[in-house]
């Protein structure tokens, strides 16, 4: 575990690093919570030993084994979290000594991700505070899209007036969509030619879009007409040759100013086929591996998702901090910025911050072995993709080692060919692309598990998280999307957990105890479904009958269950208060959790179950992140749940909703009129009505398009009934 100290270079402090105050109290916590849940363990043993009804002692005991394993890996992130500072104004190499950085930026499907989005990425990075013709900006394209080519040549065109502008005024906001947008933008003439200029760009790629294809007459540079040849007919998203396009060129290009050499603009889209797996994301970011490590082969990678723009032009010198410190640069992996969104909501109603995963969680892995991989806003160090850092597993060609320093031309024909062959969807075969070399293969969630199985190698990483965003996202704005995400989330982290290198044993041997059930944390997540409709539904039941399944107030096992209860929550809502939450953000986050265990955790489990068995084949359904439903944005705003169209995947959650309200109604009843002492199974049925609020206002109280379908209301309503009549054989 890592104590309080400096790292200096050449006598300069470059990063800092010192643990938590709230470590020790955590540790003291941890032992008292341990000892409360071992004494709970007993007393559902002693209640199955004794009980009638053996089914609801189960039940119990099966959802309590569930919840304290999850507590158990929380905690084990809990025990020494760290923060670090940087100090990047101290990093004084020479513009020639700055090691190259190669950017990787994916994008997928033109309309559920505008062209636009990447666009603004891209320049926001090409117009980083760092020397240009070390920067190389790769986009990935996995859809094929001649609109998203189109986009970037007007991106390169534009940029050579862009980035001399951000240099020159040291405009903080590099994103162009971000800075014209802000109303302390500069009103000088040379800012209001650049935003007509940026106006006409955005007005031309988003016309080409709309007309879903690229006309002749848009195509304003010769150099690029002929590539457009290549989207014939049989082209499709699926079943298409590689277009591998130089878009800017660092030899050869400069601004308009003839000041600044131009980064390089690199367009990729690999060959598809039907007959040959693909491997979603992290086939396309291993295809971005070979053919920049045969262009341009920087030490230093940067990964981003087409949404994520750079909100801080300085970033890549702080992740250069740690990456260049002779101290720890051998065996560092990576430098993981968190995931911060832009236009979140003042609380945060559908919790797409993921503060517990993003920052809570971050610290802690940072004091062990480093945080996990959240798959944007990473540097990489380039070694680290090709084996342990005492073992480097050479690749099939000598122009893919990762200490090779390219000399050619990125334009010259051999590379080109030679990139070509290298992002073939037959190249892979026999090889150890995907299994031991590169980003990994085997689950929808492949930066969890490339992150994971770096550490298991014995890389460290590194968690950055400056009070400046390095980066910026967008948020989804319906819970449709939101649980659309997770169950690809939720199958992908099961198909970790139940692989041959899964946390459970692998990890353990790995990585030791903490770091291990830290690993377990994630991938577990979907288990927490059972508790939830164990909890969401049992008590409730039983509640409606007055069958008491907790022990009463004048019993001694009742404070048991007030202090573990009480003291789980209190210690979740510090976690987030130290971490610059809020209470109220703190709220909607547990609210989504216990939601999230009713939809895309329990569909996730169903997914998953089906493609193990062979009857459905995994599917990375991309998220949208075009917003452009003013409605949906308006509700957003106005804090109201947006349920989208009709969707089955709410039908366990409305159920439970209705149950709940149903057993507050019986047992308060109970407790005025009938001196009932179920007040254990009144407590938490109180809790989880008020958490399901939105739900019955949407059931019963709107009208607007993101209401709760009549027909989910109408089946659940049935489902209902059908549990209260059946329910009754158990527990009478």
């Amino acid at each position: 575990m890592e104590r309080h100290r400096k790292h200096s270079v050449g006598g300069t402090t470059l990063h800092t690093c010192h643990p938590c105050r709230r470590a020790i109290p955590y540790r003291i916590y941890a032992v008292i919570h341990t000892c409360g849940i071992i004494a709970l363990m007993y007393h559902h043993v002693h209640s199955l030993l004794t009980a009638n009804n053996t089914l609801i002692t189960c039940l119990l005991l099966l959802s309590d084994i569930v919840l304290a394993f999850m507590w158990a890996t929380t905690t084990s992130l809990r025990l020494n979290p760290v923060h670090r500072t940087e100090y990047p104004e101290k990093y004084a190499a020479k513009p020639e000594d700055f090691p190259k950085l190669d950017v990787f930026i994916c994008t997928a499907d033109p309309y559920k991700e505008p062209p636009m989005m990447v666009v603004n990425t891209a320049l926001s990075v090409m117009a980083y505070e760092y020397p240009s013709d070390k920067i190389s900006v790769y986009v990935s394209d996995d859809g094929g899209s001649s609109l998203t080519l189109f986009a970037l040549v007007e991106a390169a065109k534009f940029s050579k007036h862009w980035l001399p502008f951000c240099k020159k005024n040291n405009i903080e906001d590099r994103s162009p969509e971000v800075y014209f947008s802000s109303k302390s933008h500069s009103q000088s003439d040379e800012a209001e030619n650049l935003k007509m200029m940026y106006k006409d760009m955005k007005s031309r790629v988003e016309h080409v879009v709309e007309s879903g294809k690229v006309e002749t007459s848009f195509i304003t540079c010769d150099q690029f007409r002929g590539v457009f040849d290549l989207w014939t007919d049989k082209f499709t998203r699926h079943d298409h040759p590689t277009i591998i396009q130089v878009l800017q060129n660092s030899e050869t290009d400069m601004d308009t100013t003839k000041k600044y050499i131009m980064p390089n603009l690199i367009y990729v889209s690999r060959e598809k086929s039907k007959v040959s797996p693909h491997h979603f994301k992290a086939g396309a970011l291993n295809t971005l591996l070979r053919v920049s490590g045969v262009m341009t082969n920087s030490p230093i990678i940067l990964t981003l998702d087409c949404d994520m723009y750079s909100n801080d032009p300085t970033t890549p010198v702080r992740a250069l901090c740690y990456l260049t410190d002779p101290e720890i640069k051998s065996g560092l992996g990576y430098v993981q910025f968190p995931q911060k969104f832009l236009e979140i909501g003042k609380n945060d109603i559908y919790a797409c911050e993921n503060k517990r995963l993003f920052n809570i969680n971050m610290v802690g892995f940072d004091g062990l072995m480093g945080p996990t991989h959240v798959g944007t806003g990473c540097f990489f160090n380039r070694r680290a993709f090709y084996g342990p850092p005492s073992k480097l597993i050479l690749p099939e060609i000598d122009e893919l080692r990762p200490y090779r320093i390219a000399d050619k031309s990125i334009k010259a024909q051999d590379v080109l060919a030679l990139t070509h062959n290298v992002a073939g969807c037959i190249y892979e075969y026999n090889t150890n692309w995907g299994s031991n070399i590169g980003f990994r293969y085997g689950s929808l969630v492949e930066d969890y598990y490339t992150g994971y199985m770096f550490h298991c190698e014995g890389w460290r990483s590194i968690f950055c998280n400056p009070k400046k965003a390095a980066f910026y996202g967008d948020s989804s704005k319906c819970l449709v999307d939101v649980v659309g995400q997770q169950i690809r989330w939720a199958v992908g982290l099961l198909e970790i957990l139940f692989s041959k290198k899964s946390p459970i044993f692998y990890g353990f041997k790995s990585l030791g105890l903490l770091m291990g059930l830290g690993y377990c944390n994630s991938p577990f997540r979907p288990f927490w479904s059972i508790p939830v409709t164990v909890y969401g539904l049992l008590p409730q039941l039983a509640l409606i009958y007055g069958v008491s399944v907790f022990p009463k107030a004048s019993d001694p096992w009742f404070c048991l269950y007030i202090f573990l209860f009480f003291g789980a929550y209190a210690q979740d809502l510090l976690d987030f208060l130290l971490e610059g939450g809020t209470c109220r953000k703190w709220w909607n986050d547990q609210r989504m959790l216990m939601i999230k265990g009713l939809s895309s955790f329990f569909f996730g489990f169903i997914e998953f179950i089906l493609k193990t068995l062979n009857l459905s084949t995994p599917k990375f359904n991309i998220t949208s992140k075009a917003n452009d439903d003013d409605e949906q944005r308006k509700r957003y705003e106005q804090e109201i749940f947006d349920f989208g169209t009709s969707s089955s995947m709410f039908l366990p959650l409305t159920t439970v909703a209705i149950v709940n309200l149903l057993a507050f109604v019986c047992g308060l009843y109970g407790i005025l009129f009938c001196g009932g002492e179920l007040v254990l199974e009144l407590m938490l049925v109180s809790f989880a009505v008020v958490n399901c609020l939105p739900i019955y206002e949407a059931m019963v109280l709107r009208k607007d398009d993101g209401n709760l379908p009549k027909r989910i209301s109408f089946l659940a309503g049935n489902l209902t009934v059908v549990l209260i009549v059946s329910s009754y054989f158990v527990l009478k």
